[in-house]
């Protein structure tokens, strides 16, 4: 009896090293699959969720997360891009294969995130920080950098303005008011005021703008970003901010897809 408990415990864990090898080798072939269709700098991170995974495969039906970073004309660096596919319907031998084309999908959601360090390429000032007012945090978590999501018109950017010729305010902090909105495919960071700071540190910080220069100071903090579309040809519907990233994101059900192109090269 002894042995065979042994024996039925050794079988189930080469059972379980051989369903997660699987999944490993699976998860391997999409990666590869995917940074050469879509052009990407390095391989992606792919998820199949579930266990046990060959299971899964004997129902050709998988939920699958996927995180890259791809390159995007009208953004300066690389974007975070992210889908989650739920109800992959493949078999599991196009997966080990690499057949990746004409995928049916019960849902697709996709995402792009531009983190702090190219919102401040795109906006020509390195030092650039996207933040929430407190009183505007729909989790009611306040402050800057929070996990809760920003409600249009609540952003602050602050952030030393570039020296340029016939500028005065080369080199000074400035802190603006501005709204965060989707119109199509566009995202449009919209600076609609000077930020008057609150605490003796933000004054301290922060430069007093003439009235007649405020124009221009407002228009360096307005940005107009071309969504295109986001991953796996899904329409934006939706953008916020999320601890200091723009966030664009849109969802798709009852999709065909091809998962070697997250994005057009």
């Amino acid at each position: 009896m002894r042995k065979l408990i042994i024996g039925l415990v050794c079988l189930a864990c080469l059972a379980v090293v051989v369903d997660f090898g699987a999944a490993a080798y699976s998860e391997y072939r999409v990666s590869r699959t995917l940074r050469v269709g879509a052009d990407l700098t390095a391989d992606p991170e792919v998820t199949i969720h579930g266990f046990p995974f060959l299971i899964q495969s004997l129902r050709s039906r998988y939920d699958v997360d996927i995180e890259a970073r791809g390159n995007r004309q009208d953004i300066p660096g690389e974007v975070a891009l992210e889908a989650t596919l739920h109800g992959v319907r493949l078999p599991l031998s196009d997966l080990i294969d690499g057949n990746l084309h004409n995928v049916p999908v019960e849902e697709v959601e996709g995402r792009f995130r531009v983190e702090p360090t190219e919102l401040g390429r795109l906006f020509n000032i390195p030092d650039l920080q996207l933040h929430s007012r407190p009183a505007d945090k729909s989790d009611g978590t306040g402050g800057s950098g929070g996990s809760g999501m920003t409600t249009t018109g609540a952003l602050v950017l602050t952030g030393t303005l570039p020296t340029t010729p016939g500028t005065q305010f080369g080199g000074k902090n400035v802190s603006v008011q501005a709204d965060l909105l989707l119109e199509g495919d566009q995202v449009k960071i919209i600076a609609t005021g000077l930020y008057h700071p609150t605490t003796a540190t933000e004054i301290a910080q922060n430069t007093v703008v003439p009235e007649a220069d405020r124009p221009a100071v407002l228009a360096r903090f307005t940005r107009t970003i071309d969504t295109i579309e986001l991953p796996f040809g899904v329409r934006p519907t939706k953008v916020s901010a999320q601890g200091g990233q723009i966030v664009v994101e849109g969802k798709g059900v009852n999709a065909t897809i091809d998962l070697d192109r997250l994005q057009q090269p």
